[in-house]
């Protein structure tokens, strides 16, 4: 569907390119005739391809002159047309933009359609034709721009469907009609269909347990699309290729566990590895995704990564801003509030490949727990039944070792063979390195190399010798499943220390991440390990961090670990049954479609009081504050506000750590109920001065010249950072045994 001025557009380009058809054809017949040209059986190019055939030109020449005379007559056809359709509308013609203080950018966006209406046809998919009555009811209609126009029949708009009628979600107890869903094609996906069956069991009996605990409590079924973007071929999908080589496989085992979790929760999935699929399900019209959907967002939710995002902003048009907050991100690192907000990080120098989003921080998922600000999303990994844990404290030897690592590349680390000699002196050391036909040579060759296995045939290989005793770290992949499975069958996972730790401004790995995992800067937690998590959550006697360059610490730990007795161990959020309760909270709760508002504090004494009392008030200890007894709550609030504690922290310490201090974590949602002046005054700081200003340590004072600072830009609201300038007001809270990111009455 073409409007006037581009079809009198395609009619002259095709006349500009027969023109330059026949000059081409001119300039061939006169290099035949020169005497340059002919040099017998020594030319350069064989004659016979450029001798036009006998009469081509005056074919060429009549075509453009058909062209030309087809555009004449297209252009007059046109024009009746429209004044045609102007008698039949009766005011067609006589449509003015209207001057509507409600409707400040009405004037501009038409003046943008006259400019711009042919340069996707989307809108003339709409019914755009160049004319103002059709950018009016396009603007009016399908955007939201304009007024509508009180002549136009509004009936004559297409209706929007009836809303799906709401159904509860209930346990499912067979992962069939799943498999179906992934669907076939690619090797990532067969990788993920495998694991899901894999876990299969360990799946169903976590979800017969969730049930248990809810007790019958109704759930909204969620209609959910999962768009699996760095899979699909317009981003390169490099990860498919590399599943049978050795290549990291982190972020499809994330993915795999993520679509279990929600299937057997019981919502209506829809899952898309491919761009034409994700247009087709979201409702995009045919042009160049300038354009809003054709109809309302028929989901609730959208799961996706950054290449996902990336491809639904491309192509849903103004839809995007208007559904974004339905969109939860898988970010395996994760992305901090000072990299999200588009204009902060601009002004301050945070520069990222990936950010500039403007989302709320905890719409972005992670692998890890790295930070509060994010929401933790997680994968699982395989609980060994009592047999196979009896069996492995039963038979456990000393004497086996395997290295983190499938990829050669990995194993280029430098100093490697100082740190493989002393551990070969004391264990036998195995490896799982991809190759085709020849050993790779950056393996030692004293290390029994096995070739690629999956992490499960690892621990069952070497459970034909004996269960292992250690799995030891290069340094690299950052922050992957494996230590987690190791750990879980009774591995000691040992790990270098970075020094200084690895972050944006020193690694090329983080470089252009949304994250500068640096504590004195935006302010995530620092890599000072290659599994931050297993260092900081997990510890001895399970993870040792040890210096790799001072042989006598690598030497000393060695030997102290073999003679230590280590049980199997899985951190319960890393669960199938942790995992289920995490989604479970995050559908039923997170809502980031309404806005946010404190609930109304306890009743003013006075009217003259010019400003609402905190709902805050002093602990019985006085060292911080408390949700107030006389405040009043909001039934739907989650995380509930019975869990908020306020604490000041140490000028070198970022919220994270003020609340980890503490015995609680840092609660990004609770920023709201701090950014007070009132709050200041509860906690006994003098404030000489009160500013609102963009800055993600803020609320925070500056005690030794009395000047405080509140929060102007929710977005920023932030966990991590410190600066030794300010302590931060932090809002912390409490959590449950073995799972950081649910409250103790979360579930």
């Amino acid at each position: 569907v073409m409007g006037a001025v581009e079809s009198r557009g395609v009619l002259r380009r095709m006349s500009d390119m027969l023109e330059m058809l026949m000059k081409r054809m001119d300039i061939l017949a006169r290099l035949e005739n020169s005497t340059d040209f002919h040099k017998g059986d020594e030319a350069r190019f064989p004659l016979d391809r450029f001798q036009p055939a006998a009469g081509l030109m005056e074919r060429i020449q009549a075509i453009a002159q058909n062209v030309s005379d087809i555009a004449i007559k297209v252009d007059q056809i046109l024009r009746n047309s429209l004044l045609n359709g102007k008698v039949v509308e009766g005011r067609r013609d006589q449509c003015e933009v209207p001057r509507d203080p409600k409707y400040p950018d009405c004037a501009g966006k038409v003046e943008w359609m006259r400019a711009r209406w042919t340069s996707d046809p989307c809108y003339a998919f709409f019914g755009v034709d160049g004319t103002e009555c059709s950018f009016l009811i396009y603007l009016s209609e399908v955007e939201w721009f304009c007024p509508p126009l009180p002549w136009r029949n509004r009936t004559a708009a297409q209706p929007s469907p009836p809303p799906l009628p709401q159904v509860q979600a209930a346990f499912r107890n067979d992962f069939a009609h799943l498999l179906d869903l992934i669907g076939t094609g690619k090797e990532s996906l067969s990788f993920m269909k495998k694991r899901i069956r894999h876990l299969a069991q360990q799946w169903l009996r976590a979800a017969r347990r969730l049930k248990q605990k809810l007790k019958g409590r109704q759930r909204d079924q969620k209609h959910i699309l999962i768009h699996i973007g760095f899979l699909t071929e317009e981003s390169g999908d490099v990860f498919s290729p590399r599943v049978l080589k050795g290549g990291p496989l982190g972020e499809m085992v994330q993915w795999a566990d993520i679509l279990a979790a929600l299937f057997l929760l019981g919502h209506s999935l829809r899952v898309t590895v491919s761009l034409k699929d994700l247009q087709s399900h979201l409702g995009v019209p045919p042009g160049r995704g300038n354009c809003p959907l054709t109809n309302p967002l028929p989901f609730d939710l959208i799961y996706t990564d950054y290449h996902g995002l990336q491809q639904m902003k491309q192509h849903m048009g103004l839809s995007f801003k208007k559904y974004r907050c339905r969109v939860r991100v898988i970010d395996t690192f994760g992305t901090e509030p000072a990299y999200n907000h588009e204009e902060y990080a601009t002004l301050r120098g945070y520069r990222t490949n990936w950010g500039y989003w403007n989302l709320q921080p905890t719409q972005f998922m992670t692998m890890f727990p790295h930070t509060p600000d994010n929401s933790f999303m997680g994968f699982v990994s395989e609980e060994l039944n009592k047999t196979e844990r009896q069996f492995i404290k039963s038979n456990k030897v000393s004497s086996m070792a395997v290295v983190y690592g499938k990829e050669a590349s990995i194993w280029k680390v430098g100093g490697k063979e100082k740190f493989l000699a002393i551990l070969n002196k004391y264990m036998e050391i195995h490896g799982t390195v991809y190759y085709e036909t020849q050993r790779p040579p950056e393996v030692p060759a004293f290390v029994k190399n096995h070739g690629l296995l999956a992490q499960t045939e690892v621990y069952e290989v070497a459970r034909g010798f004996a269960p292992l005793q250690l799995f030891i770290g290069f340094g690299f992949p950052y922050e992957g499943p494996a230590p987690l499975e190791a750990i879980a069958n009774g591995c000691v996972f040992l790990q270098a220390r970075f020094n200084p730790p690895h972050s944006s401004l020193n690694h090329e790995f983080f470089r252009g991440k949304p994250t500068s995992r640096e504590a004195s800067l935006a302010g995530g937690e620092r890599v000072s390990s290659q599994h931050p998590y297993a260092e900081d959550f997990i510890g001895k006697p399970h993870v040792w961090t040890v210096d790799y360059n001072n042989s006598e610490e690598f030497e000393a730990a060695i030997k102290t670990i073999m003679r230590t007795q280590v049980d199997p161990y899985l951190p319960y959020e890393y669960t199938c049954e942790g995992m289920l309760e995490r989604i479970h909270a995050y559908i039923q709760h997170q809502d980031f479609c309404t806005t946010l508002s404190p609930p109304l504090p306890p009743k003013a004494k006075s009217p003259a009081m010019q400003s609402p009392p905190s709902p805050l008030a002093l602990s019985p200890n006085a060292t911080h504050l408390v949700w107030s007894p006389s405040a009043s709550r909001d039934p739907h609030a989650w995380p509930p506000v019975d869990s908020l504690q306020v604490w000041v922290s140490e000028t070198q310490h970022a919220c994270t750590e003020t609340c980890r201090q503490r015995g609680l974590v840092c609660e990004p949602t609770f920023f709201r109920f701090l950014n007070k002046k009132e709050v200041f005054l509860q906690l006994s700081i003098t404030c000489d001065s009160t500013e609102y200003e963009m800055n993600h340590l803020y609320p925070a004072v500056a005690e030794n010249v009395h000047e405080c600072y509140l929060q102007k830009e929710p977005l920023l609201f932030s966990c991590a950072g410190y600066n030794t300038k300010y302590r931060r007001l932090c809002p912390c809270r409490d959590y449950r045994k073995g799972q950081v990111a649910l409250c103790r009455d979360c579930l």
